[in-house]
């Protein structure tokens, strides 16, 4: 990253970094101070699909990227994309907290993880105000925890970040040419089948049935992102069975049993689609994320 200083007096100030597990936490404390990333350093970066989650503790910090510019104010988040140049600048002093997390702990699709990069998240929200003091307290912490510890507090911090996109996401008004309608009841579904992942029973019959609607026009609710609402369905339980699957334990429950717990009705359906999606079997998966916490 390329760092100037914004006017004639010396630079000051400083950049920690610690690791817990894959979650890297930086705490940067600067005054009056314009930074770019550089091509080369995104490059660097991005050779592992990850995400970066700015927390504004205080002052303020204007991002400009993706032609868009962004005042992150104290309590807001950033969720940036690392794929892109952009440039901060601190008019004053500042204190802001990066958090680098490997995407798939996310469970964004593409299309979410450009759409939730466009707006700060403002600390009024429910789950904003609970995930902003914790990590906050996190980053304050974060040289000081065992290494059993730092893995655990890494999911626990991914996994509210998780919640403060996803409701981020439930929010956004409708873009341009969108049904205001069909939008509010598209995540009216999406709520109803979060509530119901681990019913087997969790069909597009059964949810056109709960909302009153026929499953031709679920159907064409879904297809305005690209998808079916089965694929949804499945996707939302990979990515539960995949976080369950990750976190550590000292008697880690059967893989059949996280498969049933999340609606699936056949194990070795379940496996193929793990596969599919994350290329690795659900065995494997656990396997590399426990060697992986001991390593770190």
């Amino acid at each position: 990253m390329g760092v100037a200083p914004a006017a004639d007096p010396p630079l000051g100030g400083t950049v920690t970094t610690h690791r817990l597990g894959p979650l890297y936490v930086t705490t940067t404390e600067t005054g009056p101070l314009p930074a770019h990333t550089s091509l080369r350093a995104i490059a660097n970066l991005t050779r592992d699909d990850h995400i970066t989650v700015l927390l504004q503790e205080r002052g303020s910090v204007i991002i400009d990227q993706n032609g868009r510019r962004t005042l992150l104010q104290p309590g807001c988040l950033a969720f940036t994309d690392p794929t892109r140049p952009y440039t901060l600048t601190c008019p004053d002093r500042s204190r802001t907290h990066a958090f680098r997390l490997p995407a798939q702990w996310l469970g964004l699709r593409e299309a979410d993880r450009r759409r939730i990069t466009e707006e700060p998240v403002l600390p009024d929200p429910q789950t904003a105000a609970l995930a902003v003091p914790f990590l906050c307290r996190l980053a304050d912490r974060a040289g000081t925890y065992g290494p059993h510890l730092r893995p655990l507090l890494a999911r626990n911090a991914a996994d509210l970040l998780a919640t403060v996109a996803a409701e981020r996401l439930a929010q956004d008004t409708p873009r341009p040419g969108a049904d205001a309608a069909a939008t509010l009841l598209r995540l009216r579904i999406k709520g109803f089948i979060e509530d119901h992942l681990t019913d087997p029973d969790l069909t597009p019959g059964t949810i056109a049935v709960a909302h009153h609607i026929s499953v031709r026009h679920i159907h064409r609710l879904f297809q305005y992102e690209g998808t079916t609402v089965s694929r949804w369905i499945q996707h939302r339980r990979l990515e539960a069975c995949r976080r369950a699957l990750g976190h550590p334990a000292r008697n880690p429950p059967a893989l059949t049993a996280v498969a049933h717990r999340y609606g699936f009705t056949s194990y070795s359906h379940f496996s193929r689609a793990f596969r599919a999606a994350y290329g690795m079997s659900p065995s494997e998966w656990r396997t590399t994320t426990a060697l992986r916490d001991l390593r770190r």
